[in-house]
C-alpha cells in the first residue's frame, strides 16, 4: 500500500481560526482518514456544523462526522474524566461513536492538575495568564518532573493501584510545586478557592475520577501498540492542532501568555519521522480578521463593531477563565506571513523532507466580511492577498470557506497567480 496522504492543519494566530472546520473538510474528501490529535488536550474547541448539525470537539477529532478515526499521539493530554460525555454527546447527535485510537504512552491530565491550574488563576488576579483551566500546562509540569501516568497505566493497573498512585503524586509532587508558587499551604485572600482546596485533600474525588477515567477509557478506547501500521492502513492522515500557533511556548513572543504544548509542525515532524513517513500538505488556518481568548497582547485589537462583524459567535462566549473573545485586524502583509515563515524555516532545517511539502493558507469567515480579509491599514480581496510578493511567493494554494462545510458546499482551492 502507498503511503498516505498527510496534511498538518495548523491555527496561524491565538487560535479559533477555524482548524475544525478544515479538519471536517479535508476529511469528507477522503474517507479513509485518521485525525491525530498531537498537543494540548481538552481545552481545544473545534466546531463543526455539517447538514444543520453542530458540535463542538474537545478530544474527537472534527472529522468525526466523516468517519474520521481519532489517534492521541504520545505528546498528547487525554483527560479521560471528561471523554464520556463527549462521546456520548456525539453519539446522540450522529448516532454512532468514532473510534478513537491511543498511543500507549500518551499521558492523562489528571483532577489535580485542573485544580492547581484554577487556583493559579484565581491567585493571580487582573495579571492572569489566560488559561482555560483545565490543566494541560499543570499536566505537562507533572509528567516532565517524572509524575506522569499513561494511558497504558489507566489500561494496565488496577482502581486500587491508580489511586495510590495518585495520592503519591500529591505527596512527593504536588505539596511542593504549590507551596514554589505561593499556593501551599492555602494562601490568604484568594477568592473562590476554599473548594477547590477542600478537593485537593479528598480522597473520595481522587477515587471517583479513577473509576471514571477507567470505565472511559475501556469503553471507548483502543491502545494502539504499533501507530506506524495504523498510519500506514489509512488513505489519509491529518494532524489537528489545537491553539495557534502565536500561543507556541518556543517560538512565541508572547509568554507567559502562552500553552505549555507545540502549536506548529514540531509534534507532526517529530512523529512523522520516527515512522518514515513525509508530510504532503501544511494548511495554515487564518480567519478574515483575528481573534484572542484569553489574557495577553493583541496587536491592532480593536471592537467587534469596528470590523462591521454582526454574526454571534456561539462556540467562544464569555467564561470566567477566559472572559471574552477580543478582536483585531491582521497586520501587514510581512506581519501576516511572519508566524509561518517562522515554523517553515524552523522545521525544514531540522526536516529534510519539509523541501517536498507543499503550505496553504485556508481562509475561514469570509462570509462575515463580505469575502475581504481585514488588514491594519485596508480591506483587501482574496485575490488582492494572494498578488501580494509576501504571499504569493510563499503559500501554493489557497482554500477559501465560509463558517458553514465550505462555500457552496465545498471549499474552494485558488491556484496561485
Amino acid at each position: 500500500m502507498s503511503d498516505p496522504k498527510i496534511l498538518a492543519i495548523i491555527g496561524k494566530g491565538f487560535g479559533d481560526e477555524g482548524k475544525g472546520l478544515a479538519t471536517d473538510h479535508f476529511c469528507s474528501r477522503i474517507p479513509e482518514t485518521l485525525v491525530i490529535k498531537h498537543n494540548g488536550g481538552a481545552q481545544a474547541g473545534h466546531t463543526v456544523e455539517p447538514d444543520g448539525k453542530r458540535f463542538v470537539f474537545h478530544q474527537l477529532s472534527a472529522g468525526s462526522f466523516c468517519g474520521a478515526g481519532t489517534f492521541w499521539a504520545d505528546s498528547y493530554y487525554p483527560d479521560l474524566y471528561k471523554l464520556g460525555e463527549e462521546t456520548e454527546e456525539f453519539r446522540t447527535l450522529s448516532g454512532f461513536c468514532p473510534e478513537i485510537f491511543s498511543d500507549p504512552n500518551a499521558n492523562i491530565t489528571l483532577i489535580d492538575d485542573i485544580l492547581i491550574n484554577m487556583i493559579l488563576e484565581l491567585s493571580r488576579g487582573d495579571g492572569r495568564h489566560g488559561s482555560c483551566g483545565m490543566g494541560i500546562n499543570e499536566c505537562d509540569l507533572r509528567t516532565g518532573a517524572g509524575f506522569g501516568i499513561t494511558v497504558r497505566d489507566v489500561f494496565d493497573k488496577s482502581a486500587d493501584s491508580l489511586v495510590r498512585e495518585v495520592l503519591r503524586i500529591r505527596s512527593d509532587y504536588q505539596k511542593k510545586r504549590m507551596s514554589d508558587e505561593g499556593i501551599w499551604p492555602k494562601a490568604a485572600n484568594i477568592p473562590g478557592t476554599s473548594e477547590l482546596y477542600e478537593m485537593l485533600s479528598s480522597e473520595d474525588v481522587v477515587r471517583n475520577f479513577i473509576e471514571t477515567v477507567k470505565r472511559n477509557a475501556e469503553r471507548y478506547v483502543t491502545l494502539c501498540e504499533d501507530p506506524g501500521g495504523l498510519f500506514e492502513s489509512r488513505e489519509q492522515l491529518i494532524f489537528e492542532n489545537g491553539q495557534g500557533l502565536l500561543l507556541d511556548p518556543e517560538d512565541s513572543g508572547y509568554a507567559p501568555h502562552v500553552t505549555a504544548s507545540r502549536t506548529g509542525l514540531f509534534n507532526p515532524c517529530r512523529i512523522l519521522a520516527e515512522y518514515g513517513l513525509e508530510l504532503t500538505e501544511a494548511v495554515y488556518v487564518t480567519r478574515t480578521y483575528v481573534t484572542r481568548h484569553g489574557a495577553g497582547p493583541l496587536p491592532y485589537e480593536c471592537g467587534k463593531e469596528d470590523l462591521g462583524i454582526n454574526t454571534c459567535d456561539e462556540t467562544n462566549v464569555f467564561n470566567s477563565w477566559q472572559g471574552s473573545i477580543r478582536y483585531a485586524r491582521h497586520g501587514s502583509p510581512d506581519e501576516f506571513t511572519e508566524p509561518v515563515l517562522r515554523d517553515l524555516r524552523h522545521f525544514s532545517a531540522e526536516k529534510g523532507s519539509m523541501r517536498r511539502t507543499s503550505v496553504s493558507l485556508f481562509i475561514t469567515h469570509l462570509n462575515e466580511t463580505d469575502g475581504r480579509i481585514l488588514m491594519k491599514d485596508r480591506d483587501m480581496t482574496v485575490s488582492g492577498l494572494a498578488g501580494e510578493e509576501s504571499i504569493n511567493s510563499l503559500f501554493d494554494r489557497f482554500y477559501l470557506s465560509s463558517d458553514v462545510r465550505g462555500c457552496d458546499g465545498e471549499a474552494l482551492a485558488v491556484s496561485r497567480s
